[in-house]
């Protein structure tokens, strides 16, 4: 048997630039590349590794081990989960700022490779610069904090363990059941120990998504239910844009006469023009779509793992006299929520679902109040998006304004706070690609690094991303990155001095205003001080600009499509409204004794409104 002898580190990333991947009948290279904040514990040999092989395997340098993990993460969304990125850090706090990111992969089933540095395996020079010991158990390392927030884990010990684990690592990040971060802890001086590895490791390797076929029992179940169906409504999530089964569900709602309504993850699987396009559901969603929700009789849930904002805490759709189809790629979801389980792939599901309908279709009746709500619920969006004008603008106002200057080329990035349940309910969008959220955990600070990935992943798209001030405090060094790297975003920051959604909130449930706006805080006597977001932008390389109102934004929004660089608009906004139309009830428990009659009385109401849930 041939060999060569490489180290660790030398090996591991000679693998990752012979992996390809089949997409759409072409070869590409499966990883985009490494990001990587060098450190004592990975730059000797990590660094030292992908120096050589920059041209196959390119490095990007970023500021933040968090930011760069959540931008490769949303760079593997952007492509639908079948490329992806690695993110390498030292030990320490190197390591334990991806932890957040992991969780984040990990609960949107998105997939990124994280590298760690680790302590020494021989344990030698124990204890070493930034090692956390435990007295009683020295095989404990910061990197088993990676453990409940990993699909995949290995702590890589010895030299010869890539030849099994690196093969099993990148299998979970491609299976569509199991999707998700997998972590090889490395070990520093483990990454610098030779070995002699077969060549035939390092061989090109093609990778392709594997697509399973529904149980024949299963089908057949859901095909009788829905034949039974007059009723019927299809909740589209993320699982129908990474099996690519947009297209195929545009036409399979068009020919059956139903309506859709999608997740945050499921959002522009159909065109809002579509004409069964009913918007989004749940805590977020739009009246139509929440109506027919509750007068549907048999909803088909493709793709979605069916989260409390989604189902209004378990009561927006489950009476007993609805029948509920989960199709669903992993089995794991398919069981929810006393669901009938049609466990398979979405566009092979869908694909004999309506092989096996036969002339079925929805009720006339049925696509005629759909049409009439679509409608209805077209007008409010027109209403609450339209400029009124204000001096301080609502977020509403704010989205309806980007959403007029965003081309059909344009894809939208946000997270965290009030703006995803705005854009949820409000963005129009142009179809596949033009909407990207974070909601599966909801994570502050990925607005701008995942904006990064995005345009990494699609450089031809124009990238709007939406941030308030609170995220882009929170994580805001990417900016620096993609002016580094010549990827242009479009930053519209919202300043609504604090976190406006939980004040919001806190207030629903019968809180006083603590804490959030930092009127509410504790500050020096004069306050906290104005933040001059166009300034610190420019700071970071940026083009900024700061402006009021929103005919300023409209012709600022131009201005920053004819830019050639990062470009970012700062304008306060007002932190109180939020659209009323639409929505849904969401469960966030109030406290059952307080000195605050608001408190109480929120807390009846929470009674009362608990006595919906089934269970």
């Amino acid at each position: 048997m041939s060999t060569i002898r490489l180290t660790m580190a030398q090996a591991l990333v000679k693998y990752l630039a012979a992996q390809r991947i089949e997409i759409d009948g072409q070869e590409v290279a499966l990883f985009e590349g490494v990001f990587a904040i060098f450190g004592h514990g990975n730059v000797a040999g990590m660094g030292e590794a992908l120096y050589h092989v920059q041209d196959t395997l390119p490095t990007f340098r970023a500021h933040n081990e968090q930011a760069m993990a959540h931008a490769a993460i949303a760079f593997a969304k952007a492509n639908n989960r079948h490329r992806l990125m690695a993110a390498t850090s030292s030990i320490g706090p190197g390591a334990t700022n991806m932890v957040t990111a992991a969780a984040l992969a990990h609960a949107n089933r998105l997939p990124i490779l994280l590298l760690p540095g680790d302590t020494f395996a021989t344990r030698e020079p124990d204890p070493v610069l930034q090692q956390v010991e435990h007295f009683g158990d020295p095989t404990i390392t910061v990197n088993d904090c990676f453990r409940p927030v990993s699909r995949y884990f290995d702590r890589i010990s010895r030299p010869e363990q890539l030849l099994t684990s690196l093969p099993q690592a990148i299998a979970t990040m491609l299976d569509p059941e199991h999707c998700g971060p997998a972590t090889l802890a490395l070990p520093q001086d483990v990454q610098t120990f030779a070995y002699d590895y077969p060549e035939a490791f390092f061989a090109p390797k093609v990778h392709r998504i594997r697509r399973s076929p529904p149980d024949a029992y299963e089908l057949s179940q859901a095909v009788a239910a829905l034949k039974q169906a007059k009723r019927p409504l299809i909740i589209a999530g993320g699982g129908v844009h990474y099996a690519a089964a947009c297209e195929d569900l545009a036409e399979f709602a068009k020919a059956r006469g139903i309506p859709v309504a999608e997740t945050q993850a499921g959002k522009g699987a159909l065109a809002d023009s579509h004409s069964c396009a009913v918007g989004a559901i749940g805590v977020t969603g739009s009246a139509a779509a929440n109506q027919l929700a509750e007068q549907a009789d048999v909803i088909l849930a493709v793709g979605t793992r069916l989260q409390d904002f989604t189902t209004g805490s378990r009561v927006l759709f489950e009476s007993s006299d609805k029948t509920l189809i989960a199709l669903n790629v992993g089995r794991f979801d398919s069981l929810k929520h006393q669901a009938l389980p049609l466990s398979c792939d979405a566009l092979v599901g869908l694909r004999q679902l309506d092989a096996a309908l036969g002339e079925w279709r929805g009720s006339d009746e049925w696509r005629e109040q759909t049409s009439t709500l679509k409608r209805e619920w077209a007008e409010a969006v027109h209403r609450v998006t339209a400029d009124q004008g204000l001096a301080l603008p609502t977020d509403a106002q704010v989205i309806g304004a980007v959403n007029r200057q965003a081309g059909d080329d344009t894809t939208v990035v946000c997270a965290a706070g009030g703006l995803p349940g705005e854009l949820h309910k409000l963005w129009q969008c142009s179809g596949p690609g033009s909407y990207h959220v974070e909601y599966g955990f909801s994570c502050m600070g990925y607005e701008i690094a995942g904006g990064l990935g995005v345009k990494m992943a699609k450089p031809e798209r124009e990238v709007v991303v939406m941030v308030g001030d609170g995220s882009y405090l929170m994580h805001n060094s990417e900016l620096a990155t993609s002016v580094m790297l010549g990827h242009k975003l479009i930053v519209v920051v919202l300043d609504n001095r604090g976190y406006g959604c939980i004040n919001r909130l806190q207030q629903a449930t019968g809180g006083a205003g603590f804490n959030n706006l930092l009127e509410d805080c504790r500050t020096v006597e004069a306050g906290a001080p104005k933040t001059d977001f166009a300034a610190h932008a420019k700071a970071l390389g940026c083009e900024a600009e700061s402006v009021s109102g929103i005919a300023e934004l409209e012709q600022a929004l131009v201005r920053a499509r004819a830019a050639q660089s990062t470009y970012v608009i700062a304008l306060d906004t007002d932190p109180l409204p939020s659209t009323e139309e639409g929505g849904a009830w969401w469960d966030v428990a109030v406290p059952e004794v307080s000195e605050r009659e608001e408190v109480n009385t929120a807390y009846q109401g929470y009674r009362e409104a608990k006595q919906r849930q089934r269970h």
